[in-house]
């Protein structure tokens, strides 16, 4: 996004002065941190989520001119009033960070099923439906559209398939529909963050011993937690160059340039070795657990359904 004269006066705005961006996902962790670093650029938030308190909260926290909505990505109709409500009080949608994730808990054989489903359908189908909600407010303005894949796009280990599978299926369809929306002036970017020090995280730690040591096995650089507020910055990063493509760490670059590799014969031979054991190691841990999602996951149940809040004083930079 090409720096502005700020209005009435001398010299140059950042990027993001003025714009308005949307995020999923806002009332914690990745989101939140987002929303709140984009806002210290100077730019007006939608906030958009489950958990209709800590939303009310952060508008608060931010200042005059935020906007804060209960939604679920699944249910097309509450993104849809999220986006009129957007609209309405702030006249425009410059900026997208679909980034409303989940991760279930256990595998295939031991675990909940619709908690893998529920996986997919927040991971994937969820941003699919945020892109088609926003799209006509982002061809408006020639926006920019940021989808929050992973670093789990690129290899596979025991124990997430439902969360590997739906970010594999969000990192393709950036790709596709990059090239659908370049002829509108509307650019789109995905993300893949590796292990980030959100709650979910932090969950999926306590929740299962297996998960801890998992990580520390795993080789540089996938071994290495990011601070959410590293992973914010690079995302609002992002969203000022309009950028193609996000890792968090950086280095996470270089694992994606060796994906081959990850999910070769002699790779399924290596993790085998230790699966064998890791596995039933984990399937333990899941049934003693008897829940499929960490304890901070919010689920639609837990969402107001009494429609869209705006920060009252929003209105004052609304003009």
């Amino acid at each position: 996004m090409r720096q502005r004269q700020r209005r009435g006066g001398g010299g140059t705005a950042g990027p993001l002065a003025g714009r308005v961006v949307l995020v999923t996902g806002a009332a914690r962790g990745i989101g939140e941190h987002t929303a709140r670093v984009a806002a210290a650029r100077g730019a007006r938030v939608c906030l958009v989520g489950l958990e209709p308190e800590r939303l009310a909260a952060l508008a608060a926290d931010l200042g005059p001119g935020h906007v804060w909505f209960a939604a679920d990505v699944t249910d097309q109709a509450s993104l849809e009033a999220a986006v009129d409500g957007t609209l309405t009080a702030l006249g425009g949608i410059d900026a997208v960070v679909a980034n409303a994730g989940v991760a279930n808990r256990g595998t295939l054989a031991v675990g909940d099923l619709d908690a893998m489903v529920r996986t997919v359908e927040v991971n994937l189908i969820g941003v699919m439906r945020t892109a088609a909600a926003t799209v006509d407010a982002l061809i408006a303005r020639r926006g920019y559209l940021l989808i929050v894949s992973s670093a789990a796009a690129f290899a596979a280990p025991p124990g997430m398939a439902a969360y590997c599978a739906s970010k594999a299926g969000v990192e393709q369809f950036g790709t596709s529909i990059r090239l659908e929306l370049a002829h509108h002036g509307v650019a789109v970017g995905t993300a893949h963050p590796s292990w980030i020090d959100t709650d979910l995280v932090r969950d999926a730690r306590s929740d299962l011993p297996a998960v801890a040591e998992l990580l520390a096995k795993l080789p540089w650089p996938m071994r290495r937690t990011t601070s959410v507020r590293e992973c914010a910055e690079a995302f609002v990063r992002a969203v000022e160059r309009r950028q193609r493509r996000v890792y968090v760490p950086r280095s996470v670059g270089l694992v994606q340039a060796s994906r081959a590799l990850l999910v070769s014969p002699l790779a399924d031979l290596v993790t085998a070795r230790h699966a064998r054991r890791a596995v039933p190691e984990l399937e333990a841990q899941v049934r003693a657990l008897g829940r499929g999602f960490g304890l901070t996951t919010a689920l639609p149940d837990v969402a107001d359904t009494a429609g869209p809040r705006t920060d009252p004083a929003a209105d004052d930079t609304t003009g």
